[in-house]
């Protein structure tokens, strides 16, 4: 069996303030072209199909187009759960209706997973679509109080999965989660405010393969269990690298090879380095670029410049204001979390440290707030 696993296509974000749409709509035409070549049995996307709860009109539209050229046009099954930055409701609208057309979508989180059953000339594939959700919401759902934390709710979630399913037949699972020791990257929103969002990777064996969402970055989570990686870089900080697909072959046995297909970005996101002279030098390019200069003393109108030759410098930084090797200098605000600036301004405010009673209000307060965004409604 052939399956296609893609993952953290985050329709509708921003990039310094630019629009990605376009870049997103050309990569997905590459998803349909290798869905068209490959023909698998099925395509499973991984969660953060869009960027927040509430995605913008074209969004919408380029979602629904891309479904539709590869379940109508292609006849092949779509599996799609939702992710962290998914609303599980707004996702899950109209579920029973569309896998008659052979597109599964998981949204909210249920107390029982049913699979989607697919067949091969080796016999069936039960793929298990497991969306995410916080221990809150697994705890609600299974009906128990002890679950308070990732690693416990993913682990009852699967415990019930292998519980009910056939001995012999092959299985995969689509989660959505940060398995340990993972690579994150600074353009994924925290699973967890202040808490532990890990889930170990023995949780995950068992099956034949799982296709996993949440982490940027393509990697083996283990043997059997891979991140896709996300549809682009969505940060500087992963400019090293490339973007793929994961093309999954399953046999009789269940064992599998995976093979990275690599996508080709419209326009790559880069980090280039040097003085102003230099940089106006260099070859045109449509690039999504951080400049930063090595120039010493004041540079006039450094990004207007900058534009005439790369007219998508989305960002530049001064590297005789950058901290040297083991310095302490101040750190970037971006990459900050909330609950640490917040704890900051604190102790600035107070002129003392947040008590422990303190931050688990704060924490309390963010994490009713992530839950309401996530579903685009008030807190």
């Amino acid at each position: 069996m052939k399956l296609l696993h893609t993952s953290d296509w985050h329709l509708g974000r921003l990039f310094h303030g630019v629009h990605l749409t376009e870049d997103q709509a050309h990569l997905l035409d590459q998803i349909v072209e290798i869905a068209r070549q490959e023909k698998p049995d099925a395509v499973l996307v991984a969660g953060d199909v869009y960027d927040r709860a509430v995605p913008p009109p074209d969004a919408v539209r380029l979602l629904d187009d891309v479904l539709s050229r590869l379940v109508l046009g292609l006849q092949v099954p779509v599996i799609v759960i939702a992710g962290n930055h998914d609303s599980p409701q707004r996702m899950g609208f109209g579920a029973r209706l569309l896998s008659g057309a052979r597109l599964h979508v998981a949204g909210p989180v249920a107390a029982e997973v049913a699979p989607v059953v697919l067949a091969d000339r080796d016999g069936a594939v039960h793929v298990y679509p497991l969306p995410y959700a916080d221990p809150a919401e697994v705890r609600g759902a299974l009906s128990d109080p002890a679950l308070d934390t990732h690693q416990l709710a993913m682990q009852a979630q699967v415990q019930r999965i292998r519980a009910r399913h056939p001995e012999g037949v092959r299985s995969v699972l689509v989660a959505h989660a940060f398995v340990a020791g993972g690579l994150e990257s600074e353009s994924e929103r925290p699973l967890s405010i202040g808490g532990v969002d890990r889930v170990e990777r023995e949780t995950l064996e068992g099956f034949s393969y799982v296709a996993l969402g949440h982490l940027h970055r393509p990697q083996s989570a283990s043997a059997r269990a891979r991140y896709s990686g996300s549809l682009m870089k969505y940060s500087f900080a992963e400019a090293a690298g490339t973007r793929s697909v994961n093309l999954v072959q399953l046999d009789g046995a269940g064992a599998c090879h995976v093979e990275a297909i690599e996508l080709r970005p419209r326009r790559d996101v880069r980090m280039v380095r040097g003085t102003l002279a230099e940089l106006l030098q260099g070859p045109r390019t449509d690039d999504y670029l951080e400049v930063t200069l090595t120039d010493r003393g004041p540079v006039l109108d450094a990004m207007g410049r900058l534009r005439e030759v790369y007219p998508n410098v989305l960002h530049h930084r001064r590297a005789e204001l950058e901290a040297p090797a083991g310095g302490s200098a101040a750190r970037d605000h971006r990459r900050i979390s909330t609950q640490d600036l917040f704890a900051a301004f604190f102790q600035d405010a107070t002129a003392a440290e947040m008590t422990g009673p303190e931050g688990e209000a704060l924490r309390e307060v963010l994490e009713r707030l992530a839950r309401a965004e996530r579903e685009g409604g008030p807190p």
